[in-house]
Formats: C-alpha cells, sequence, structure tokens
C-alpha cells in the first residue's frame, strides 16, 4: 500500500526521488512476503530467497537508473512540499519497521536481506526528506534527482552484496548436498 501512496505522490509532485522510494517499498513488500515463506524452511530455501531479494533489488536500481536518465532528457522541477510530506511519511513507517527487525538481522542471510532492506528505506527515506528542502532552498530539480542516483546506487550496491553472500551460500549448500 505504501508503494502505491508514494509511487502516486511522486507522480504528481514529478519527483524521482519519491518514485524512486516507492519502488524500494514495493520490492519490500515483495522481500517481507518471501521472507516470511521461507522462515522455516532449508539453509537452501532461505539463501534462494536471498538471491531472489538481491535480483530484485538490482532490477529496481536499473529501473530507478532508466528513470534518471528520462528525468534528464526532460527536465521538470518537482513539488517540494509532497516529496517532504510523503518522504516523512514512509520514514515513519519504515522507521517502524526496521525497528521490529533489528533484533533478527543476524539470525541468517534471509533475514539479513530483510533488515538491509529495511536499513535502505531508512536511508533513502532521509534523502527523499532531503531532496524536499534542496527543491525549495534551489527551486531545482536537481537534489531530487541526485537523490534519486544515490537510490539506484544504494539499490545496486546492496542488491551485489546480497547477491554475492547468497550464491556462496547455496554453493556451500549444494557443496555439503553433494557429500
Amino acid at each position: 500500500m505504501l508503494f502505491l501512496v508514494e509511487l502516486g505522490a511522486g507522480v504528481l509532485a514529478s519527483s524521482t526521488s519519491l518514485m524512486a522510494d516507492s519502488l524500494d517499498s514495493l520490492g519490500d513488500a515483495l522481500v517481507y512476503a518471501f521472507s516470511l515463506y521461507v522462515l522455516f524452511r532449508s539453509e537452501r530455501w532461505r539463501a534462494g530467497a536471498a538471491l531472489l531479494k538481491g535480483l530484485i533489488m538490482l532490477g529496481f536500481g536499473l529501473a530507478i537508473m532508466a528513470a534518471l536518465i528520462g528525468r534528464a532528457l526532460n527536465p521538470v522541477v518537482p513539488v517540494a512540499e509532497m516529496i517532504g510530506g510523503f518522504g516523512l511519511f514512509a520514514l515513519a513507517c519504515n522507521l517502524t519497521c526496521l525497528i521490529l527487525l533489528t533484533r533478527h538481522r543476524s539470525d541468517d542471510i534471509n533475514m539479513k536481506s530483510v533488515w538491509l532492506c529495511s536499513r535502505n528505506d531508512i536511508i533513502a527515506n532521509c534523502g527523499v526528506i532531503v531532496a524536499a528542502g534542496g527543491v525549495a532552498a534551489t527551486g531545482s530539480m536537481w537534489p531530487d534527482y541526485t537523490v534519486g542516483a544515490v537510490i539506484a546506487f544504494i539499490f545496486l550496491r546492496s542488491a551485489f552484496e546480497v547477491v554475492s553472500q547468497a550464491v556462496r551460500e547455496l554453493r556451500l549448500e549444494s557443496g555439503a548436498m553433494v557429500k
């Protein structure tokens, strides 16, 4: 639901950072649902879930990069007040999730990847709020654009971290199954 609210606000506000953050929220909904599904399954299932989550993050990072290219070709100054208001709303929602997940972040790769998604949300939400202030102060799209690019970088960096760890665990698990 947060995804739809933020996406709608991002489109109405012409905000790359809000739209990027909305993709993050959609990814989280998918990640949380799949994480709950594999919670009591084998290590192989949990590592596979982490791999899928990493690939989702990678896809969203690439989608944001494509949106950034589109925005650079068609510049629009976004509505700062909408960016800030919806950024604060998303921050409150995501902070609640992060607090609930913090004690489980070291349980396994599955829970670590869920916690990383929530941590990334907080970073992205704070960036969206900073973008709103920057747009309000400068009357320019560039603060919003820059935050969108940072969110894309965070997605891509986290995706590579989760995918590489999941692949290592899947290889270890496959080796253990062969023995």
